[in-house]
């Protein structure tokens, strides 16, 4: 009897050991790094016991031999998934297992909104600290990225869409533009290609006018009557007269300070659609998915002319003296009233 209850006694003592030793070192949470944060890469096709020895080497777990027993206890040996985790306050060695089987890897989103040219999605990438500027901008020199869509690019202007993404703390300007033209031909679905080859347009010219188009109203609902306004005219070949294709021209030389003048209006360059009739070169910004679609189908509209209401809303018109009311009413008497 007295060897059983000691061999019971034994047992206690050697599962509260166990115990112990499992809590201290699979459960209880741990940090060995002095930074803030600490990064740890788990490359593509690393095992266990490799991921464990960075985790050591680290900080961030405490010996491999916790992390081969909290490997073994969760059972996710076979789901610890390959990137860059971040890590900036003591985790259990299980928890630290969870985090790479989830997948948990460390990325920053950047937002890219609408009509933003390649100049200032630049500045942008920069000033979220992801990059230079430069660095960009060489990157979006690399046409051969949409070679096949538009065989006469110069560069990626008009293609590089206009979203929100998720990158790797050490992803490179290059393999953000590949993404973001990869993005644009999504959404250059077949449905609007087919739209826009029906009406003459082939893909440079529809996103030139679908850029000219985000450029004109940030209002969703008239996009097409936009679309229509400048499809109209290109019909008559009536001059576009469109403002922001010469603030693109001035801008690509350093020349814009924000406003627009007369004699801007007259500066020489194809991209000046008030000197030269037709679409300019090449798009002017890069278009979201809607302004794609209006271009590619515009509202079965008559009207040539519109005018800013000043809320975010324009005034569209048929003829030139309902045009010219429009102005009178929302431009010249609302600023006029504005004065007072």
């Amino acid at each position: 009897m007295k060897r059983l209850a000691l061999f019971v006694l034994i047992l206690i003592v050697l599962a509260a050991t166990a115990a112990i030793w499992i809590y201290t070192g699979v459960d209880r949470p741990y940090k060995g790094y002095e930074a803030a944060e600490q990064y740890v890469e788990v490359p593509p096709g690393a095992g266990p016991s490799s991921i464990g020895r960075r985790l050591v080497d680290a900080g961030v777990v405490r010996d491999v031999t916790s992390f081969r027993a909290a490997v073994w206890l969760s059972r996710q040996g076979r789901r610890l998934q390959a990137g860059e985790y971040r890590f900036d306050h003591p985790l259990s060695a299980r928890q630290v297992i969870d985090k790479i089987a989830r997948g948990e890897v460390y990325v920053r989103p950047i937002t890219f909104p609408e009509g933003l040219t390649i100049k200032q999605m630049a500045a942008l990438y920069e000033s979220k600290g992801f990059g230079t500027a430069d660095a960009f901008i060489q990157a979006a020199k690399n046409a051969a990225l949409i070679r096949e869509l538009d065989p006469q690019a110069p560069d990626l202007e008009g293609y590089l869409f206009p979203n929100t993404y998720t990158l790797p703390r050490k992803a490179t300007a290059d393999q953000l533009i590949a993404r973001m033209v990869g993005e644009f031909e999504k959404a250059l679905t077949p449905e609007i290609r087919a739209n826009a080859s029906a009406r003459g347009l082939g893909v440079r010219e529809l996103v030139t006018l679908a850029s000219i188009v985000e450029k004109e109203t940030g209002n969703s609902a008239e996009r097409p009557l936009v679309a229509a306004v400048y499809s109209n005219r290109l019909k008559i070949g009536m001059g576009l007269q469109c403002d922001p294709t010469v603030i693109y021209a001035l801008e690509r030389i350093g020349q814009y300070n924000g406003n627009l003048t007369r004699e801007n209006l007259r500066f020489d360059s194809p991209y000046n659609t008030y000197r030269y009739a037709g679409l300019p070169p090449g798009p002017i910004a890069s278009p979201g998915r809607a302004s794609l679609a209006a271009a590619a189908s515009p509202a079965d509209a008559p009207y040539i002319y519109f005018v800013s209401r000043n809320d975010g809303s324009h005034a569209f018109a048929t003829t030139l003296d309902e045009h010219n009311r429009n102005v009178q009413q929302f431009q010249r008497q609302y600023f006029a009233d504005r004065h007072r």
